[in-house]
């Protein structure tokens, strides 16, 4: 089963709606949340238990059939086989909610035969969304109050691409991708941000060798791909989703490759 174009831009408005109702609950404890330990040794806090129940309850009323795979409750998520469902990760980013330093999200995603195909990524402490919808564009909404703006990717220039890598999680095979390219800046920030950052043209590409999870990736994944950009796996094949314990591999999300 797939959706329309339309249908998913309408599932993409509904979640907005829960995006906005999640980060509400996130800064209304924004710097008084404590943090306890899960079974992998990653933070988590009052915030993903509040996010992931606002969450669900607006797409248990507004997207009813469609299974729902959250971090928070996975190891009892069941998709049937080739079914559409939604990734959630309530708050993408523990450690950069811990430290105060804004940049966390709210990350929902629509899945279909392995692809994100729409997906909102919300910063609620940035005052920042992205939304977008493969086949019908990405756009921004920013903390001015001026409303939506499309975003696209940026062609790289013959100086050298600008990338992102992940503020809390650098590994050597991220540098050694680096070390390969001409790189003309690194800019270093958490959660799905870095996906957004390649979508909106403020960086070309964002490596990643290190482990993510599903949830992480699908609605930054989501946006990249509708503001014309991709993500693949390092030897260039595609990265799918609806894997085995909801665990993914290596991946480069880029803009515009250079060699494009």
């Amino acid at each position: 089963m797939t959706f329309t174009i339309e249908e998913r831009a309408a599932l993409a408005e509904h979640f907005l709606s829960a995006a906005e109702d999640a980060g509400a609950r996130i800064l209304a404890i924004y710097g008084v949340a404590a943090a306890t330990e899960k079974a992998d040794g990653s933070p988590l806090t009052e915030a993903d238990l509040a996010a992931h129940d606002a969450i669900l309850a607006v797409l248990a009323r507004r997207c009813p059939g469609i299974a729902v795979v959250s971090e928070e409750d996975a190891t009892q998520a069941a998709v049937p086989p080739g079914a559409p469902f939604i990734l959630v990760d309530p708050l993408d980013g523990t450690r950069e909610f811990l430290s105060r330093n804004g940049e966390f999200t709210v990350n929902i995603a629509l899945v279909e035969q392995g692809r994100p195909v729409a997906g909102v990524v919300l910063a609620p402490a940035l005052g920042c969304t992205w939304l977008g919808v493969v086949g019908a564009g990405a756009r921004k909404r920013g903390p001015d109050a001026a409303g939506w703006c499309p975003i696209g990717i940026r062609r790289p220039v013959p100086a050298g691409i600008i990338a992102v890598a992940s503020r809390s999680h650098r590994d050597a095979a991220t540098d050694a991708f680096l070390a390969g390219h001409s790189i003309a800046g690194l800019r270093a920030v958490g959660s799905s941000l870095k996906f957004c950052l390649v979508a909106e043209g403020e960086a070309d590409v964002y490596p990643r060798f290190g482990p993510t999870m599903e949830w992480d990736t699908a609605a930054g994944h989501a946006v990249l791909e509708a503001a014309g950009g991709s993500v693949l796996a390092p030897e260039g094949g595609p990265f799918a989703y609806g894997k085995e314990g909801w665990r993914n591999g290596p991946f480069i999300a880029w803009g515009a490759p250079p060699a494009a």
